[in-house]
């Protein structure tokens, strides 16, 4: 049994954050641990409010996993301040796990600002020549580059600007395009070839929790010793397939949450 540790925040509606990446962990035979960075009050309709954990508590849940249990891969999420990145940063630097998948969390599928300012900046500057992959969506994307994206044809530019700031790999997803196909695009400094996967767009409203389901079975795959490429051909599968179970499913009056477990309700 693979160990991932998820380092994020919670999302009391249970559709995002935390609770999904131990949902994914899970369904993929994974077995999730968990440092908590963040409280949120949310619900299908959007975050009402936020409370953040002091960088210590982070630091001792993060050390009190990996001193004892360890990991085969760390996913890292929400973060929200500059201080708690700056310390995961440097426990990171201290334990070097093999796998670090980086989910820069900014802004929720509602639209509430997640992270900003000083934090994104030590996002960008201490974790990600971290990580072995960045997940990031378009918006996401744009804001930790500088750069606009309008269509596939910018992601070039967008992969080199992310190279210039030590990205290793780049998992850049689509979602947020126009278009009845959306293209998911891997590129790494390790392979000269962008990796595209691409899939029918499904008309729902169902979408809450798709970043941190996408990264969570990355950090899986990755750990069970697939290729990167392979991997990520894996992970953006089963996010499809999670967002296909949920389409219809009424749950909450926003954006529903995405189904990890899809594979056991069928």
């Amino acid at each position: 049994m693979k160990r991932i540790l998820t380092i994020a925040g919670s999302d009391s509606g249970g559709g995002a954050g935390i609770q999904t990446d131990i949902k994914t962990i899970s369904a993929l035979g994974g077995y999730a641990s968990s440092v908590l960075t963040a409280v949120t009050a949310q619900n299908t309709r959007g975050v009402t409010d936020v409370e953040f954990l002091s960088p210590d508590i982070v630091e001792k849940q993060l050390r009190a996993v990996l001193d004892d249990i360890g990991t085969d891969a760390v996913k890292i999420g929400m973060l929200g301040t500059r201080e708690v990145v700056e310390r995961v940063a440097k426990l990171l630097e201290a334990y070097r796990p093999p796998i670090i998948v980086l989910d820069p969390v900014l802004v929720a599928t509602s639209g509430d600002v997640l992270t900003a300012g000083s934090a994104t900046e030590a996002i960008v500057h201490r974790l990600m020549p971290l990580a072995t992959v960045v997940t990031p969506n378009i918006p996401e994307a744009q804001r930790l580059t500088g750069l606009s994206i309008a269509s596939p044809d910018d992601y070039e530019a967008v992969w080199e600007r992310f190279r210039a700031i030590e990205a290793q790999a780049v998992l850049l997803k689509g979602g947020h395009l126009t278009g009845d196909r959306l293209t998911d695009t891997l590129f790494s400094t390790g392979d000269p070839t962008a990796h595209a996967y691409t899939h029918a767009r499904i008309e729902t409203r169902n979408t809450h929790g798709t970043g941190c389901t996408l990264s969570s079975a990355l950090a899986v795959y990755l750990a069970m010793g697939l290729p990167l490429a392979e991997a990520a051909e894996e992970a953006t599968d089963f996010i499809h397939d999670a967002i296909v179970a949920a389409r219809d499913r009424s749950i909450g009056s926003g954006h529903g949450p995405v189904d990890p477990f899809f594979a056991f309700n069928r």
